[in-house]
């Protein structure tokens, strides 16, 4: 078949391996002039930077492409499992390694919190029964046709819901398991993953633990680009087409079939399409005359991102390649947040990808990528927005490492929920699409097809199964099922 993807990122990417390496004619419309979308890369004054996600697991999904295409995995795309996921910092001078192996953790947590291993083991191992439970019926089956459902295996773990804690709230979970309250606030941040509330969103996501301390966290040879190059390289070696600053127009409609695109005023025929462009810019742009799945696309959104990238002249030995300053007060944070509010002390993310590859960075110097949640693009007045956290983000920086931070900035770029938006089209600039706040967004969350529009069918962060990495992957290979059936 001929097969047009509109969008060349992750997702798209991984979209087009798969149809290639089934024979199909594959041909990607791009409106950038890169591949990869958020999962990109730049440089300034020598600082290497990956712009988008930082944190890489469940690698086991690239590795698959490239086994579908009947390439050894190894001999294309490398990393290495990192022994330390993140170290944590408080205001009280508290520090935490959060350690991959889990044993090892937990001891950590018991010298540094007084909290007893075991309740940190059992922990993560509820995170692992939920996931074994339900990670194969949420997040790597379509949950929009009935053959799910009516798979034996689905059955059994549906008569299971009640362990699930989809009644209950991330934060709920964590105090009933480790109660105390630095290390309840350590585990309510996996809610971020996906731009949600940990006090709002369902016990469910406590699985996301289980991906970093049973199945570890990654970094692969020559960043996180690399996931994109890899791929779209892959995707190159099969016979796919790339057309870059190729901004599709139109999805063409016949008699409820999707039949073609219109790219720069051409009309190309193709007998399916793949859209990984967020679903509700597809809808509203390169769909304006068939039906809007208005209460789809209405849902709540989920977070943005307020983003520095700061050359640093200094080696830090006291900071990982993952970092985490908390916040004093995490509920207000999210409080706020969720009133389209940016806390005047916010919890802040720093990623260093020199640490492991010192070519990131200048000798001596080391490439930050700072990070704070901010609420997606309301009409907030960003420019004052940016202009306070910047100020307050050192400030806590400076207070937590005790040093003097804005006399070792180099060089600096600022990436904001208008600028996310402009760049990759996510609506309002949310990073993940909908948020996972209500216990029913795993379904309401649009399918990877459309149920009105015969040849259509929907990858990326903002469908099913949701955003960041792993997920988008995933979102390909079910569409990769759904054109076989």
């Amino acid at each position: 078949m001929k097969i047009a993807i509109i969008g060349a990122g992750i997702a798209g990417l991984a979209s087009a391996v798969r149809m290639a390496s089934k024979g199909h004619q594959v041909e990607v419309f791009e409106a950038n002039s890169y591949p990869g979308g958020k999962l990109s890369q730049f440089e300034l004054q020598g600082y290497r930077f990956d712009a988008g996600p930082s944190l890489f697991t469940m690698p086991q999904y690239v590795d698959e492409l490239f086994r579908v295409a009947g390439v050894t995995p190894e001999s294309r795309f490398r990393y290495q499992r990192l022994p330390i996921v993140c170290n944590y910092f408080w205001e009280d001078q508290t520090r935490l390694s959060a350690y991959a192996d889990a044993p090892e953790f937990a001891s950590e947590v018991e010298e540094k919190l007084g909290v007893k291993a075991e309740k940190l083991l059992l922990s993560l191992e509820d995170s692992r029964h939920k996931y074994e439970l339900s990670g194969r019926i949420f997040l790597e089956k379509s949950l929009h046709r009935w053959d799910t459902w009516l798979n034996w295996s689905v059955v059994k773990a549906m008569l299971k819901i009640p362990q699930f804690d989809l009644f209950t709230t991330m934060n709920r979970v964590n105090e009933r398991m480790v109660q105390h309250p630095k290390l309840v606030q350590l585990l309510n941040r996996f809610a971020t993953y996906n731009g949600s509330n940990p006090y709002k969103v369902p016990g469910l996501l406590t699985i996301i633990p289980h991906f970093e301390h049973h199945q570890g966290a990654f970094y692969p040879e020559g960043g996180m680009h690399h996931i994109t190059q890899s791929v779209f390289e892959l995707a190159q070696s099969l016979g796919v087409q790339f057309n870059f600053n190729s901004t599709v127009e139109e999805i063409l409609l016949e008699k409820g079939r999707a039949t073609g695109i219109k790219v720069n005023g051409t009309v190309l025929p193709y007998e399916r399409i793949i859209c990984n462009m967020d679903v509700f810019h597809a809808y509203r742009r390169l769909l304006p005359h068939a039906p809007q799945p208005e209460k789809t696309l209405r849902q709540e959104k989920s977070t943005s991102a307020l983003i520095f990238y700061w050359g640093v002249q200094r080696d830090s030995p006291e900071l990982n390649m993952h970092n985490i300053l908390f916040s004093e007060d995490y509920r207000r944070e999210f409080e706020l947040l969720s009133q389209g509010q940016v806390s005047d002390d916010p919890t802040v993310y720093i990623n260093i990808t020199s640490k492991h590859t010192p070519g990131d960075a200048p000798p001596g110097c080391e490439n930050w990528f700072v990070m704070i949640n901010v609420p997606y693009n309301d009409g907030q007045n960003w420019d004052a927005i940016i202009e306070q956290s910047r100020t307050q983000v050192m400030a806590k920086i400076n207070r937590i490492l005790g040093i003097k931070l804005q006399d070792l900035i180099a060089c600096e770029e600022i990436l904001e929920p208008r600028s996310i938006e402009r760049k990759t089209w996510s609506h309002l600039g949310a990073l993940y699409g909908t948020s996972s706040n209500n216990r029913m967004s795993a379904f309401l969350r649009h399918p990877n097809f459309s149920q009105k529009i015969k040849n259509l069918y929907f990858v990326g962060g903002s469908v099913h199964p949701g955003g960041g990495i792993p997920l988008c992957l995933l979102s390909a290979k079910i569409v990769d099922e759904l054109i076989d059936v």
